[in-house]
């Protein structure tokens, strides 16, 4: 439908990515931090220019969807990325605990009204993956959502989450059809890297507003997440809606990586200004004489 980068961090359309065996950091012969930042740089201005011509052809919208482990750059690599980006283009949204209003809708409901217009470029930071991810190992806050189909009520936890990676596929499948470009990027960090910057944030009286001791309870369920990961970065991984696992530890690689497929994804697309007709083009010589003729 749509050309994304075949990039190394791609995760495979076919159900078969093997989360143990993706790596969470770059080769040891990656580049020095000043040589990342200016690669960085040069692809952000890309992603500016191409946004530009998004914007003003009004026939596209981009969705990138973050999701990762706590403390695994998702903010910083956003604000990296999006950096050169023009406001009134762009849209970011940070989802966390569901209010009382979006759980009497259901839970594609509160994404799917904050998608980017055409020619807008859409961030959400978490997304309507929280609820194959946080959701799947936490099924008790399935209680709130008090949907009339759930696990041992009237399907089995298989038939239940199976459903809900169909909604999903679906869901972006809808998107894509309709113009909205969907890259899915998991930022892939190790449980040990997340222990050091959990240090440094508790470390650090400016990060201190960061840290959370449910960051903790959280990291302890590492396995249970992981395994919902692989299950949900296989079942929606799709030619339509791509997963890239990009590896987290190294932020200026992750940043880049993602700057990267972000601008290969743009340039890849039909983007072009708006032409004028011939009848518009013909009045521009008028328009230029009555302006040249203001005193």
């Amino acid at each position: 439908m749509y050309d994304f980068p075949q990039h190394d961090t791609l995760v495979p359309f076919d159900g078969s990515f093997d989360l143990p065996q993706r790596p969470t950091a770059p080769d040891d012969d990656v580049a020095d931090k000043k040589k990342l930042a200016k690669a960085l740089k040069r692809q952000v201005k890309k992603i500016s220019e191409l946004q530009q011509v998004l914007y003003a052809q009004d026939r596209f919208s981009v969705l990138l969807v973050f999701q990762a482990m706590d403390a695994a750059g998702k903010d910083g690599t956003i604000r990296a990325v999006m950096s050169g980006v023009n406001p009134a283009g762009c849209q970011v949204f940070s989802f966390k605990s569901p209010t009382a209003r979006e759980l009497d809708h259901d839970y594609l409901w509160r994404t799917a009204s904050r998608m980017p217009e055409r020619g807008r470029i859409g961030v959400f930071n978490r997304s309507y993956y929280e609820e194959v991810l946080a959701v799947r190992v936490r099924p008790e806050y399935l209680v709130n959502q008090r949907i009339p189909r759930t696990i041992g009520d009237s399907v089995t936890a298989d038939a239940f989450w199976s459903e809900r990676y169909e909604s999903i596929r679906d869901h972006e499948l809808h998107l894509a059809r309709n113009g909205t470009i969907v890259i899915k990027f998991w930022l892939n960090v190790s449980l040990e890297e997340q222990k050091r910057r959990f240090l440094a944030r508790l470390d650090n009286p400016e990060k201190y507003w960061k840290f959370s001791k449910s960051d903790l309870s959280e990291r302890e369920r590492w396995p249970d997440y992981m395994e919902a990961y692989q299950h949900a970065l296989n079942e929606t991984s799709r030619p339509y809606a791509p997963w890239y696992a990009v590896p987290a530890d190294n932020k200026p690689w992750m940043r880049l990586q993602v700057a990267t497929i972000v601008a290969e994804t743009l340039e890849s697309l039909p983007l072009a200004f708006p032409e004028k007709s011939e009848e518009e083009l013909a009045l521009f010589d008028a328009h230029r004489a009555r302006l040249m003729a203001e005193k």
